[in-house]
């Protein structure tokens, strides 16, 4: 089976809000799993991706989703935290 070619041209729309919606979900994925520095990964880059959603893009995410990526991983992950080791 051929790879599938990873296309450079930014997401928008639709697009755009499925993979802000996939990333917190795999987010979530990973805090559950209690594996903290992949799950900081996740959150910071549907974070940046979440910040660039107009204001009807945003209303499209879930509602649990955007609680969870806005309030209580800011909790956990904020800037008023331990930062993580370095290795």
């Amino acid at each position: 089976m051929p790879a599938k070619k990873k296309s450079n041209k930014p997401l928008v729309g639709n697009a755009l809000v499925k993979e802000v919606n996939r990333l917190i979900r795999l987010a979530r994925t990973q805090w559950d799993a209690h594996n903290n520095q992949a799950c900081r990964r996740e959150r910071t880059r549907a974070l940046e991706l979440y910040e660039t959603l107009t204001k009807e893009q945003r209303e499209k995410v879930p509602q649990t989703l955007r609680v969870w990526l806005r309030y209580r991983s800011e909790k956990y992950f904020g800037e008023h935290r331990t930062p993580p080791k370095k290795k």
